[in-house]
């Protein structure tokens, strides 16, 4: 793992233990109520549609509280995350709940030599994963290799609009194209104390980011095969993105009406692989 990677991992180390905590995102009150799913796979899971009875793998999974949101509409479901912390917390929370999961250490470009030899039905990545690698070609490779014949990839995710753009606390109204739209070889370095919930601190604040363009984040999956069904912008953000954003009653964060046509701040994208190819019958004998 080189140093930009050991970094991030340094920085979600730390934030394990920040994000459990009840004014985050409440890893203990998600494990008291069975019935409890998160807002994120609520507002996903219609795009996906039924995962009773389905192998579901949950890349960067963090501790796991998405994950096992799958879980509990029946998923049978497996979380890989780079944080040795985080599948730590992950497995506790399987304990503590009583619903059930898989949960194991790897790099995201390593899945396949961890998981050696397993597909799933569906694949799922929650929000603000791909802003944290360096290649989404290779991405792409891990999502083909992962996926099973017939099986169904969703996403959404920060837009790269959004993370192109520079917010000033002195101008809250200021929206400037300022980094990057399409993946740079180098990443973009970051020192900060604070996580995107606003609770708590972390003690490594150094951290590397890389942007990937709508077209890359596509091309990555249909020159595997993968078939695209759907892709829709977003005018609202899971989190506080920018000083003028204000949280709506569905928990969603927006532009002020005025400025809310200006941006895309999140996209869903879906896709399929092709099932395998029906083999021939054999001739019979006699």
């Amino acid at each position: 793992m080189d140093e930009y990677r050991a970094a991030n991992r340094a920085n979600w180390d730390d934030r394990v233990t920040v994000h459990w905590q009840p004014d985050a995102y409440d890893a203990p009150g998600f494990a008291a109520d069975p019935a409890r799913i998160t807002g994120v796979v609520q507002r996903d899971r219609d795009h996906v549609g039924d995962v009773a009875g389905r192998r579901l793998l949950h890349l960067q999974c963090h501790f796991g509280m998405d994950t096992l949101s799958w879980a509990r509409l029946g998923a049978d479901v497996t979380g890989i995350d780079f944080s040795e912390g985080a599948v730590a917390a992950a497995r506790q929370l399987v304990d503590e709940s009583g619903t059930p999961g898989r949960f194991v250490v790897g790099d995201l470009y390593d899945t396949a030599s961890v998981l050696v030899g397993e597909q799933f039905d569906i694949l799922y990545t929650g929000v603000g994963a791909l802003n944290w690698l360096p290649d989404i070609d290779a991405w792409g490779g891990v999502v083909d290799a992962m996926l099973a014949p017939g099986g169904l990839f969703y996403m959404r995710e920060g837009h790269p609009v959004l993370w192109s753009l520079a917010w000033d606390e002195e101008e809250p109204g200021r929206l400037e194209i300022t980094f990057p739209y399409f993946e740079t070889q180098e990443p973009i370095p970051w020192d900060d104390d604070t996580t995107y919930l606003g609770t708590g601190t972390v003690g490594h604040t150094r951290t590397f980011e890389w942007n990937h363009a709508i077209s890359e984040v596509m091309a990555a999956l249909t020159t595997r095969g993968l078939s695209i069904d759907m892709f829709v912008e977003h005018r609202a953000l899971e989190w506080k993105g920018h000083p003028s954003m204000t949280e709506s009653e569905d928990g969603l964060w927006r532009l002020p009406d005025e400025r809310r046509d200006l941006v895309p701040l999140m996209y869903s994208l879906r896709a399929r692989k092709a099932a395998s190819p029906i083999s021939p019958a054999l001739p019979t004998l006699g």
